[in-house]
């Protein structure tokens, strides 16, 4: 399965900024609105993160504005494969006349969805943590879910332009410093210096506020220096800034090849670079998703 053609139009159409944009596209951001409790209850029921389904949901369908969307209640591309016994309907996609299936609302589509990926095919999905966005995009990439080669980064840069990762924690709340315990040093993070930049790597349960108390910071200029929400979840061996990052990378950087995994905002990262001179010294608009063999200037 891939995103088709047919969608792909849609997708363009609704022009998708970055991360360090003031504004966001009304049509995602109504599709979340309508379907999130839906993705949250289809987490609690089937372990799927609800980022996915919603990074998914969006992508396949163009937040609901497809043809296969619109006519078909089909929001996630699905075939009919041989074991469908219900509706169907034909549209040309890799093959003239491709079997897409039919469903009488958007809810049995997500319905449909969830028991798709409980298929023997996507099971080394579910030993990943329900937080674990970045490993399910790459596992469904993996696992055959799309022929994209630049799936899995499309399903990151969606998820965290849209802080769909708050929809995976349940009761999400937002940590303050003064719940905070006082900062305990005799395990200090080890801080250490690379193009010209000082840093630290996140470590399991690291948030921007307990890194900010740490080192004297607030967190949300903390926030600011790495360019993401401050109550963004780290992982460990995530790179955290201590400073404001640089317009270009170091001399002897000059490009980037992009990887599978990648999202503007973790190249930037990678190279201690500002995102929004990422995106101004390759000329590239809002709605670009980093796709795998793609080469970015970095000076």
């Amino acid at each position: 399965m891939r995103l088709r053609y047919f969608l792909f139009l849609s997708v363009i159409a609704l022009a998708i900024p970055h991360l360090s944009a003031q504004h966001k596209n009304k049509a995602y951001l109504d599709y979340i609105d309508k379907y999130s409790a839906l993705a949250v209850k289809h987490q609690k029921v089937y372990g799927i993160p609800a980022s996915i389904t919603l990074a998914q949901g969006l992508l396949e369908s163009g937040a609901g504005r497809s043809e296969l969307a619109r006519k078909s209640n089909n929001h996630f591309g699905i075939k009919c494969h041989s074991d469908w016994k219900g509706k169907r309907v034909y549209h040309d996609d890799d093959r003239k006349d491709d079997c897409f299936r039919k469903y009488d609302s958007p809810e049995d589509s997500f319905e449909d969805h969830a028991r798709f990926l409980k298929r023997a095919r996507y099971a080394s999905l579910f030993e990943l943590k329900v937080t674990d966005y970045r490993g399910w995009a790459k596992g469904l990439k993996r696992c055959g879910y799309a022929t994209d080669r630049s799936y899995a980064n499309k399903l990151i840069q969606t998820i965290e332009l849209y802080e769909l990762y708050k929809y995976d924690r349940q009761n999400f709340k937002p940590i303050r410093a003064q719940d905070l315990p006082p900062v305990i040093v005799a395990n200090p993070h080890p801080v250490y210096r690379s193009w010209g930049l000082l840093y630290i790597e996140a470590r399991d349960g690291d948030t921007f506020e307990s890194i900010a108390q740490e080192f004297g910071f607030s967190a949300k200029k903390l926030a600011k220096y790495n360019e993401i929400p401050k109550d963004y979840p780290l992982e460990a061996g995530d790179i955290v800034y201590l400073e404001k990052k640089k317009k270009k990378a170091e001399k002897g950087y000059e490009y980037c090849i992009v990887r599978s995994g990648d999202s503007m905002h973790s190249i930037a990262q990678r190279y201690g670079i500002r995102l929004k001179n990422l995106y101004k010294m390759n000329k590239l608009p809002d709605d670009y998703y980093p796709s795998v063999g793609d080469t970015l200037r970095l000076r």
